[in-house]
């Protein structure tokens, strides 16, 4: 059996979660978020806490089970309280802009370079080099914050580039004459 699934999720107050035959919805002040849930896997809601099990003996429904129940805490999470991310820019001359629903970033170009948002993420910039981002999905402002890295990720060299807080980057030493 796996052991993420043997943890019962804890909902909390302002949270409210409806189970549709295999599609799971979760509301809290942050907004709304909906998955629709593997046939191999079992959910059930006692009082404010949700159970999973896997449907069946077989590994496959085991495992599932366990990302499942990791999948729904992301979205009880994101709903309840937010998830947050903070990209930095590393460089002479790197920066970035809010416009609107747009981030307009100078990496170094001949061009500026602008990244649109999606819907379900926010920005903002408190100084020019740090970005912040802001959603209620996990995996949303994952992805967002891996494309806006890779529009110029950081070198081995000088460390210059676009790096998520707290990453480490592995320096190389130069060429020796």
């Amino acid at each position: 059996m796996s052991r993420v699934a043997n943890n019962p999720i804890k909902i909390p107050e302002g949270v409210t979660i409806s189970l549709l035959d295999n599609e799971i919805s979760v509301k809290g002040s942050k907004g709304s978020l909906s998955m629709v849930i593997n046939e191999h896997v079992d959910v059930e809601q006692v009082e404010d806490s949700l159970k999973f099990s896997a449907g069946n003996r077989s590994s496959f429904s085991n495992a599932m089970s366990g990302t499942t129940r990791a999948l729904v805490n992301n979205m009880v999470l994101g709903v309840s309280q937010g998830f947050e991310k903070k990209l930095e820019l590393v460089g002479v001359g790197f920066r970035a802009q809010m416009q609107g629903k747009k981030i307009n970033l100078s990496l170094g170009f001949s061009h500026p370079v602008v990244f649109e948002l999606p819907e379900e993420v926010t920005a903002e910039t408190p100084s020019q080099t740090e970005i912040i981002l802001k959603s209620n999905d996990k995996q949303k402002l994952g992805q967002v914050c891996a494309e806006i890295r890779a529009l110029r990720p950081p070198e081995p060299y000088k460390g210059k580039g676009v790096r998520v807080s707290g990453e480490h980057i592995r320096r190389k030493e130069a060429k020796k004459k």
